[in-house]
């Protein structure tokens, strides 16, 4: 896990990091608060130890910013110790209600830093766990809805900023419906638990999976343009189609249907104007007889007549 250190003092700063990395964390080190912020910013910040009193941003109003403007966008949450000299109980609750979860008095001993380190990741743990379980969907093992329209949200402006183009796709199980009726619902649920598993397995590592609703699958695709969002969508189709769904009572074959766009030319466009072009692209999958994949190269104009187009490999 990695540890901000931020401390103006040289000496302290450099005892803090030998320690620390002495003890299995990696660390970043800044000479203040506005350097901090900086590193914090960039989101791979767990655990950070603050220096009360640092030039430009101190590290109680460092901890108002993190609170404030990071902890309520992000879901990972960043465990803070603040480093202090002042040891009066009105301090103390200064700093604690600026939203530190703890603090160490100057002079220390590293034993107790190192104590409290430890108890800071552990919270971190726990809640790491915690929001996995609240951000999967128990059936499918794979993201639940509002995580992965999370992350698409996350991904569309990572993007943005980077100049890339984001893909998403949409699938859904061909008559699914059927198989509930045909079979039960125990053999639904099999087959959509074996569809994720196949899903999951063939899209990218960096790639994000979600259950968008009942049977409808959300991947998030990113630095994806139109071309690659074909490619991946065709695989994930071929993965599933291509050999039956073994159940406790028959081996079933299971197609899909996909719709698929990126952003790469509608780079305006909301997450929301996206989700529903490629909504609208699977809509076309079906109609055009189902196990296939749609691709719009565009989003849709308004009060136009629109064609949907394929690209070809």
């Amino acid at each position: 896990m990695k540890v901000l250190i931020a401390e103006d003092e040289v000496i302290s700063s450099r005892a803090l990091e030998k320690s620390i990395k002495d003890w299995g964390y990696k660390t970043i080190i800044t000479k203040n608060g506005k350097n901090a912020w900086e590193a914090i910013k960039k989101g791979d910040i767990r655990l950070a130890i603050l220096d009360w009193m640092m030039p430009g941003i101190n590290g109680v109003e460092l901890c108002h910013k993190i609170r404030q403007e990071i902890q309520e966008k992000k879901s990972k949450y960043i465990y803070i110790i603040l480093l202090t000299g002042k040891n009066q109980q009105g301090d103390i609750i200064a700093g604690l209600s600026a939203g530190a979860d703890d603090y160490i008095t100057k002079p220390f001993s590293f034993l107790e830093l190192k104590v409290r380190l430890q108890n800071g990741e552990r919270i971190i743990e726990l809640e790491d766990s915690r929001l996995k379980l609240a951000s999967y969907d128990s059936l499918t093992k794979v993201w639940n809805r509002n995580k992965i329209l999370e992350f698409f949200k996350e991904e569309l402006e990572r993007c943005r900023r980077e100049n890339q183009s984001t893909g998403l796709i949409m699938i859904d199980i061909d008559h699914f419906k059927r198989v509930n009726d045909s079979h039960g619902h125990f053999i639904g649920d099999a087959v959509l638990v074996e569809v994720a598993s196949r899903l999951k397995r063939s899209i990218r590592k960096y790639d994000k999976i979600g259950r968008y609703g009942g049977d409808e699958m959300f991947i998030v695709l990113p630095d994806c343009n139109l071309i690659n969002v074909k490619k991946i969508a065709e695989r994930l189709r071929r993965c599933v189609s291509e050999q039956k769904i073994q159940t406790d009572k028959t081996d079933l074959e299971i197609t899909l249907s996909a719709g698929g766009i990126s952003s790469e030319f509608s780079s305006l466009a909301s997450g929301d104007e996206l989700i529903k072009a490629s909504d609208r692209a699977l809509y076309s999958a079906k109609k055009k007889g189902r196990n296939c994949v749609v691709i719009l190269e565009s989003l849709l104009p308004r009060k136009e007549t629109h064609r949907e187009k394929g690209l070809s490999l």
